[in-house]
């Protein structure tokens, strides 16, 4: 978690999960795999996803594409 700055990372999001937690980093493919508990239904696992990188990191985050995928691109930027 700490390597995570700032800047753009590529997510693949598993939703309905147990609990919100980061679960790997594959160097392969350079994408972290993040399990969320909300559903993948009315954009609550979005939502989600940003509320739980925000406290996590103590930062700005934001979707910039894959809203309706589980591979997404997610900004990384100081807050304000």
């Amino acid at each position: 978690m700490e390597e995570i700055k700032q800047g753009i990372i590529k997510v693949i999001l598993k939703p309905n999960s147990s609990k919100n937690k980061i679960k790997e980093f594959d160097p392969e493919k350079n994408t972290y795999r993040i399990e969320i508990k909300a559903p993948a239904e009315n954009n609550k696992a979005n939502i989600e996803l940003v509320k739980f990188l925000s406290r996590a990191l103590k930062k700005d985050v934001k979707i910039i594409r894959g809203f309706k995928s589980k591979e997404k691109l997610i900004k990384i930027s100081p807050r304000e």
